[in-house]
């Protein structure tokens, strides 16, 4: 039995594969990569974790439904956000030729069903095909290929399905991430990732003190912890800064990342918590713009002045920290004056880097119907100035680290005389190897960073610096 998995979109989407993969695997299924040749003798489950955050995200979804649709699979399992909120259009992508793959629609708010699919596909399998088995098992946990599932029922603010795919192994990452948040309370004008995964839920500490011990006992130096908007985690009295050093207190050495911050979670109590040398000097913002009207617009609980305070105070509690951040250009109403003053404010801050992307209408959100709207090829233009700055702040931030020791997890060595790595403060590494220090995926290490390279390719996709192992 195999079966192959492709994730679009965010941290907790590629958590999740992961722990669909580990599933299917404990099941006696094998992984086969995704567009590997296929035939009746292999014919597998295909899985697709769809996104919702852009036009692009669902375009690249359908593209690849369409795809898997024409393969030899033994079904093809649409599910995610943007599943949960298109499923009968994903579903008629099924009619539009005959002798198509047979394809099942699961909404985001069942995901977790599939945790438990290939257990039931094993010990069924000398019953039935396994098509006719797949479409069993999710029609009695009561989604079908063209009905939408009930929404998740949630708990004290806690929904249990929503963390079942906390694990201890990671298939398709060297370094570990812990879920303890989900969904959002903001109703941003843009944003369509609220509606697909409903309010703020979060994980119980015990529970993520359970998960996070169990990743140290198996050897992980690091773990991110992740969420959709992890700044409202609240459970049992803990907020995010709270979770935070329980976390440190009850474990011994792991270190900790956090994933995508808002803003207006950086207050002074919660910056306090970062204070430990094991929470990793590296923050990722969601600013999405620096003018003060836009920012209105887009219904953000924030304005420009909690950008400017929340950066001087992670920057207070730690030396030279990776600053990363979203921009989104063209948003409804964006005139040249209100972009010069998002690119005033990231180039003032001098962010290690810039994710910047144009503003894609959503439907089912507010700012569907505003008016206002900023051409495609503006909103590229200011894409790209962006990304001008983002780089020059790369390299700018990377020089500053020259002959300094970070700490680092090493990712690959496929190559026999390099490996790379990722340094405490996110810089990519690559790193020789040598007989004295075994570089393993995983391994912490201490480096030295030597040098930086002579070019670096458009989309900052290669390495930062040159290090040497300790």
């Amino acid at each position: 039995m195999f079966f192959s998995i492709y994730t679009l979109g965010c941290k907790v989407n590629q958590i999740e594969s992961e722990a669909i993969a580990a599933a299917f695997r404990d099941a006696g299924f094998t992984a086969l990569p995704w567009g590997a040749p296929l035939d009746g003798t292999n014919a597998p489950i295909l899985v697709i974790n769809t996104c919702t955050v852009t036009s692009k995200a669902e375009q690249k979804a359908r593209r690849l439904i369409r795809n898997a649709l024409r393969l030899p699979c033994a079904a093809l399992i649409v599910s995610g956000c943007y599943a949960e909120l298109d499923v009968h259009n994903i579903a008629e992508l099924a009619t539009e030729e005959p002798d198509l793959a047979p394809l099942f629609v699961l909404g985001g708010g069942g995901k977790d069903t599939l945790l438990d699919l290939p257990g039931f596909l094993a010990a069924k399998v000398k019953d039935a095909p396994l098509t006719t088995l797949v479409s069993q098992w999710l029609n009695r946990t009561l989604v079908s290929d063209t009905s939408k599932p009930p929404p998740p029922t949630l708990v004290s603010g806690t929904n249990d399905a929503a963390f079942r795919f906390n694990m201890a192994d990671f298939s398709f990452h060297s370094r570990a991430s812990l879920k303890i948040q989900d969904g959002c309370d903001h109703r941003c004008s843009y944003c369509r990732v609220c509606l697909a995964r409903g309010k703020s839920v979060s994980i119980e500490p015990q529970k993520a003190l359970t998960s996070l011990r169990l990743l140290e006992e198996k050897g992980y130096a690091e773990a991110t912890l992740t969420g959709i908007n992890i700044g409202q985690y609240r459970s049992c009295g803990f907020d995010l800064g709270a979770l935070i050093a329980y976390l440190l207190a009850e474990t011994q050495a792991i270190r900790l990342r956090l994933s995508s911050l808002e803003p207006d979670s950086l207050s002074e109590g919660f910056i306090k918590a970062l204070a430990s040398p094991r929470i990793r000097p590296h923050f990722h913002l969601s600013v999405q713009s620096g003018s003060p009207i836009i920012l209105q617009r887009m219904a953000r609980p924030y304005q420009v002045q909690a950008i400017k305070h929340g950066i001087a105070l992670l920057r207070s509690v730690k030396t030279d920290p990776f600053l990363a951040c979203d921009i989104i250009t063209g948003f409804p109403g964006e005139t040249d004056m209100a972009f010069e003053e998002t690119w005033s404010l990231c180039r003032r801050v001098g962010f290690a880097w810039i994710h910047a992307f144009p503003y894609s209408p959503r439907p089912g959100t507010m700012a569907y119907s505003f008016t206002g709207h900023v051409s495609e090829r503006t909103a590229g233009a200011r894409v790209e100035r962006l990304l001008t700055l983002a780089r020059e702040g790369r390299r700018a931030y990377t020089s500053r680290w020259l002959g300094k020791t970070v700490e680092a997890i090493v990712e690959t060595h496929e190559d026999p005389r390099m490996a790379s790595a990722v340094s405490e403060n996110y810089l990519k590494l690559r790193i020789p190897r040598n007989t004295e220090t075994p570089l393993k995926p995983g391994t912490l290490i201490h480096c030295r960073l030597s040098g930086q390279p002579e070019s670096e390719s458009k989309d900052n996709t290669n390495f930062d610096a040159l290090a040497q192992a300790l």
